[in-house]
């Protein structure tokens, strides 16, 4: 499944030219996944709290493919991909209506306050893995 996470482009947002300064994409998938988590039902201070464990972005992959500007309403997509005992892999896209403007492969990491790699607690990992028809739990980490 698919999680839909609208935004709207602030005058902040932009450059001179009143398109998205590029670093602004980065920053409207973290919203996004943000929100993805939150609305599955879990609470990121909780799993900070108690088992020690936040989520680090470790890779992106970007593809920039055309300029949102000023005013502009977008929907971030998000959609895991797979998911291994400490990993999370996503795709994110950025469009406006049906055109896709930014696309990302995004690796997220379980690790510590300490920045060691952590295993997801395993009603974690379900509940992350229940997200996607085609997310693919994977054994090894």
């Amino acid at each position: 499944m698919t999680h839909h996470f609208n935004i709207r482009v602030y005058y902040e947002d932009t450059d001179l030219a009143g398109i998205v300064y590029y670093a602004n994409y980065l920053k409207f998938i973290e919203r996004a996944r943000t929100e993805w988590v939150r609305g599955l039902g879990i609470d990121q201070t909780a799993l900070r709290a108690h088992h020690g464990i936040v989520f680090a972005v470790r890779r992106i992959e970007a593809d920039y493919l055309c300029p949102a500007r000023f005013d502009d309403r977008l929907t971030v997509d998000t959609t895991a991909t797979a998911i291994t005992g400490a990993r999370l892999f996503l795709d994110q896209t950025v469009r406006r209506g049906a055109e896709v403007l930014f696309a990302a492969r995004v690796t997220l990491a379980a690790v510590t306050d300490t920045g060691r790699p952590a295993r997801l607690p395993a009603n974690i990992r379900r509940c992350l893995g229940q997200t996607s028809n085609s997310a693919k739990p994977v054994v090894n980490s």
